[in-house]
C-alpha cells in the first residue's frame, strides 16, 4: 500500500521541545494501518450520510458513533480552534463532543460501538501531520470513552478517502451539494447529537 505525504496546513511558532511533544502525539499511516482499525462495510454510505447530516465545510470535524451493524447512533460536528497541530488538543475536543452526545461504554469488557471521524479540509488526499494528529486523538478519545477506534476519513475538494485503507471516491467532496438525508439513510431511527453545523441547518430550514 502506498501513501502520499504533504506538509501540514497548520503552521505556528514553537520551540524544539514543543515540536517533539506534538510529533509524539500523531500516527504515521503505517502505524494506523497496523493498529487493527475495523473496516467499514459501506464507507460511501457512511460518508454520504454524515455529509448530508452535517454539511461540513473545510476545517470541520465530524465524529460519529456506529453500532455493531454500522448504523449511526450519535454524531457531532465542530470546528477545532486555531492552534498548533497537536493530537492531545484534538483528543480533548473529540472527547468533549462524544460526552455530549452519547454515554461512555467504560463498564463493558469489550467495546460494542465504534467511533469514526470525518475531517473536511483543504488540500488533497495525501496524509499530513494534521491527519496524523487527528488519528492519534481519535484513538485516544475512543479508549477514554470505551469505544472501538474506527476509520479516519478525509473530505477534500477531490473527494473522500479512508486513510490507511486506500478506499475513496469523488462524491461527496468538500464542494459538493449534500444529498437529501432520506437518500443516504437506510434506517430512519433517530440519531442523537448533531453539533453546530446541524443547529445552523435546522435554523435555516425554519
Amino acid at each position: 500500500m502506498t501513501f502520499g505525504f504533504a506538509p501540514s496546513a497548520a503552521t505556528s511558532v514553537s520551540t524544539p521541545a514543543d515540536s517533539v511533544s506534538r510529533l509524539a502525539r500523531m500516527l504515521e499511516p503505517a502505524e494506523w494501518a497496523e493498529a487493527g482499525i475495523p473496516l467499514l462495510r459501506n464507507p460511501r454510505e457512511v460518508v454520504s450520510g454524515l455529509h448530508s447530516r452535517h454539511r461540513p465545510i473545510p476545517s470541520t470535524a465530524v465524529v460519529a458513533v456506529l453500532d455493531h451493524e454500522e448504523r449511526l447512533t450519535a454524531s457531532a460536528s465542530f470546528a477545532p480552534r486555531a492552534a498548533p497541530v497537536d493530537g492531545w488538543e484534538f483528543r480533548n475536543a473529540l472527547l468533549a463532543h462524544l460526552r455530549r452526545v452519547i454515554p461512555h461504554d467504560l463498564r463493558r469488557r469489550t467495546p460494542v460501538r465504534t467511533a469514526v471521524l470525518l475531517y473536511c479540509r483543504e488540500g488533497d488526499g495525501r496524509w499530513t501531520e494534521e491527519d496524523g494528529a487527528w488519528m492519534w486523538g481519535l484513538r485516544d478519545a475512543c479508549t477514554l470513552h470505551g469505544l472501538r477506534c474506527g476509520a479516519y476519513i478525509t473530505l477534500t475538494r477531490g473527494g473522500w478517502q479512508v486513510l490507511g485503507e486506500g478506499r475513496g471516491g469523488r462524491q461527496p467532496n468538500s464542494e459538493s451539494v449534500p444529498a437529501a438525508l432520506a437518500e443516504t439513510v437506510t434506517d430512519p431511527s433517530p440519531v442523537r447529537g448533531g453539533g453546530a453545523v446541524e443547529v445552523l441547518r435546522r435554523a435555516t430550514a425554519r
